[in-house]
């Protein structure tokens, strides 16, 4: 595997400084007579100039010789080396993907759609530039791969307390999206900084009848919490009852009084109350 590793960099603005003094003195050297040594230098002076360079923040040059890696350069600025360098541009620079929407099935079989957001930047330009033959491509197909991997391994919604579910725990989900984009990029000399989801739904051809079920759920879940509250309403009037001694039950009565109050509390709709003129029986 090949890394990146320092290559061979001069700072621009002195090598400029030095070959315009040199290329002074060899006009110099040619005046005085000595007319091979002053061309000879003149000559050698002018090829140094294709050896300039401009690094850019957030970019690396990745040098090649006769195709051997040489080595990179990350210092910014006007740069020279040896001009036999093939110099090669590599951003540096964080980068957003956003996946298409895919379907796949989750764990349960139920078929899904989901998209990620995909957070990266390259980190080690020769790895970028030599292991893989398009970096930004093979970024783009093993990112959807980890999706789609990582979708699989999950329910859409949590089956129990404990589990963790697409759904339900986004910031679980994230963190097990990036190592598995991370394992899959790493070759490439790539770093993912995030992942994220950024679409989930169930697929059109069940996503009406999943709905229908989470709307049963959610009711289900309502009317068991309002049968709790009423229980422990109605029990606390039966204590209150006896307590002040405002009136005696039998067990009758109190059976009936309990039916009444819970009608009144668990139902979804206003009662009409019913004023009774007569006697206690």
């Amino acid at each position: 595997m090949i890394q990146e590793r320092r290559g061979f960099s001069l700072n621009g603005y002195l090598v400029f400084a030095i070959l315009i003094a040199l290329h002074i003195s060899f006009l110099l050297v040619i005046d005085s007579g000595s007319e091979l040594a002053g061309i000879v230098g003149t000559v050698l002076t002018g090829l140094c100039w294709p050896g300039f360079f401009m690094v850019q923040p957030n970019q690396a040059k990745v040098m090649t010789l006769f195709g051997s890696y040489v080595g990179s350069v990350r210092e910014t600025g006007l740069r020279w080396t040896i001009p036999l360098f093939i110099r090669k541009t590599i951003s540096l620079r964080i980068r957003n993907f956003e996946s298409a929407k895919i379907k796949v099935n989750d764990n349960l079989g139920n078929p899904i759609e989901i998209a990620s957001i995909v957070v990266w930047s390259v980190t080690d330009s020769a790895e970028a530039v030599f292991e893989v033959d398009n970096y930004e491509s093979y970024v783009n197909i093993q990112s959807e791969a980890a999706l789609r991997n990582m979708a699989s391994s999950y329910a859409y919604d949590p089956q129990d307390e404990d589990g963790i579910a697409l759904r339900s725990h986004p910031q679980q989900i994230s963190e097990k999206l990036k190592e598995e984009i991370q394992d899959r990029l790493g070759r490439a000399g790539v770093t993912v900084h995030e992942a994220r989801i950024s679409h989930l739904a169930y697929a059109q051809e069940i996503a009406s009848a999943m709905l229908q079920r989470q709307q049963a759920t959610a009711i289900i879940a309502a009317r068991a919490k309002i049968v709790e509250g009423a229980v422990g309403m109605v029990e606390m009037a039966l204590e209150r009852l006896h307590d002040k001694g405002v009136v005696e039950l039998d067990e009758e009565r109190k059976a009936v009084m309990v039916s009444n109050l819970l009608v009144v509390l668990c139902g979804d709709k206003s009662t009409q109350p019913v004023v009774n003129t007569g006697s206690l029986y």
